[in-house]
């Protein structure tokens, strides 16, 4: 069966790459700078219009990862693999536990402790921050992973294009960090991509805020009926909602959007900030996944 496009493409790229290695590949070009886009000569090591390092900087290395899972939304997509890998490292353990398998089971207790779950002691008394991110991945059941990703295939990619992907991974992280701390000082022991998402929520909120005209206020009430459902299934119970969680996103979000510019990153020194702001957020969330990894075999406290 023949590999869709996208996949094609990045499979040539392995080729060219490996082909370079192998010294088959073709006389060098002038290469583009990825900060500035200014074509610079073949044997130049910065650019001479932004300063850019040719040989290795945060912004080619980002422009090198975006290329290769596709330039339409690619953190979005990588953001929807580590979930659905992480719901089926979840689900696989729950089930070793004894967990029964159905659309509303919830995943075995300890098994999210082990992966990274938020709560109070392991964060506040065991000092394991890393939960505040590795939280943001992890889920409870079936329905809750597909509502999670339903949503952030919908508003993913319009933030993702509006922001760029560095910003956006940025904000993604960001917010779901903010969420889990005010959950945590709230009280409560919480999972899930929620935190994250109300954040992309509360920054298409602040966006609507800084223009005018029909459209934009259709969008403002619309974003305003969502947040208000949200935080009223969360007030009936029954729901597993953590409205604290949700809140902290919701205003990290918030106040993201009013700081940043709804654009994409101009070329220069605004772009070397985007992906610098980006590559914080992914070293955030590796570094923490390592931590998890460490403390894989904590007990439930």
């Amino acid at each position: 069966m023949a590999l869709p496009y996208e996949w094609q493409l990045r499979v040539d790229k392995l080729k060219r790459w490996w082909r370079g290695l192998s010294g088959g590949e073709q006389a060098p070009r002038p290469k583009m700078c990825p900060a500035c886009g200014t074509l610079v000569g073949v044997s130049a090591t910065k650019c001479h219009e932004c300063g850019t390092s040719l040989n290795f900087s945060l912004t080619a290395a980002g422009r090198g990862v975006s290329s290769f899972f596709g330039e339409h939304a690619p953190v979005t997509t990588v953001l929807l693999i580590v979930n659905f890998m992480m719901f089926a490292v979840t689900l696989v353990s729950s089930l070793q536990k004894g967990t029964s398998l159905g659309l509303t089971a919830t995943m075995n207790g300890e098994v999210l402790y082990r992966l990274g779950s938020s709560g109070p002691y392991p964060i506040f008394r065991e000092h394991q921050w890393f939960r505040l991110v590795t939280a943001i991945f992890l889920h409870l059941d079936i329905m809750h992973i597909a509502f999670n990703m339903w949503v952030l295939w919908d508003v993913g990619p319009i933030l993702e294009e509006v922001y760029g992907s560095a910003r956006y991974l940025f904000i993604y992280t960001v917010t779901g960090i903010c969420g889990f701390l005010l959950s945590s000082i709230s009280g409560h022991n919480a999972v899930g991509a929620s935190t994250a998402l109300m954040g992309l929520i509360g920054v298409m909120l602040a966006i609507t805020t800084k223009r005018s005209g029909a459209a934009v206020k259709a969008e403002r009430n619309r974003l305003i009926l969502w947040i208000a459902i949200i935080f009223g299934s969360g007030f009936l119970g029954g729901f597993n909602v953590d409205n604290w969680g949700h809140l902290g996103g919701l205003i990290a979000g918030f106040a993201l959007g009013k700081i940043l510019a709804d654009r994409r990153p101009l070329p220069g020194n605004e772009t070397k900030r985007a992906y610098a702001l980006g590559w914080l957020g992914a070293i955030t969330i590796l570094v923490s996944f390592g931590f998890m990894i460490l403390h894989v075999r904590d007990v439930l406290s």
